[in-house]
């Protein structure tokens, strides 16, 4: 009897279909919360991942609608809503008329969004760069390659 129970201590248990850490979406929050990390430590302003998101598209592709912002920065209305209203509150953006389409308004870089948008771009280089550094520069282009596929 005792040698039975000691055979079955030593069984090592069998591995559960499911393990948290070999699955996609668990690495990918673990590496946004690295990145997350760096971001804050290095942004160089009070400005948030998403707040930064839109002021580098606004500065990238010049005013546009809300709606289309939203679109090109990955944001759903309500999220991006927030992010222009915060920003305008702080003189960083502003909205106007659309010339086009008279119903529509255009939001817009303030002077001081550049030049804020002009001054944080090379932290936000930097950001990349120490979020890929533990790569070699064939994996960063590989990796980039591959989360782009499956965007």
């Amino acid at each position: 009897m005792a040698r039975s129970v000691a055979a079955k201590k030593s069984v090592k248990p069998a591995k559960p279909p499911y393990v948290l850490d070999e699955q996609v979406g668990f690495i990918l929050r673990q590496v946004w919360q690295r990145h997350s990390a760096i971001f804050s430590r290095e942004i160089g302003t009070n400005i948030t991942p998403t707040q930064w998101a839109a002021l580098s598209k606004l500065a990238e592709a010049g005013p546009c609608s809300q709606n289309q912002l939203g679109r090109l920065t990955a944001m759903d209305v309500a999220t991006i809503k927030g992010v222009i209203d915060r920003l305008t509150a702080r003189g960083l953006t502003e909205t106007s008329q659309d010339p086009e389409d008279g119903r529509r308004l255009l939001v817009s870089l303030t002077r001081a969004g550049q030049q804020l948008a002009e001054k944080v771009a090379p932290n936000a280089l930097a950001i990349t760069r120490e979020t890929l550094a533990p790569l070699e520069a064939k994996e960063r282009e590989m990796l980039m390659a591959l989360l782009n596929k499956l965007r």
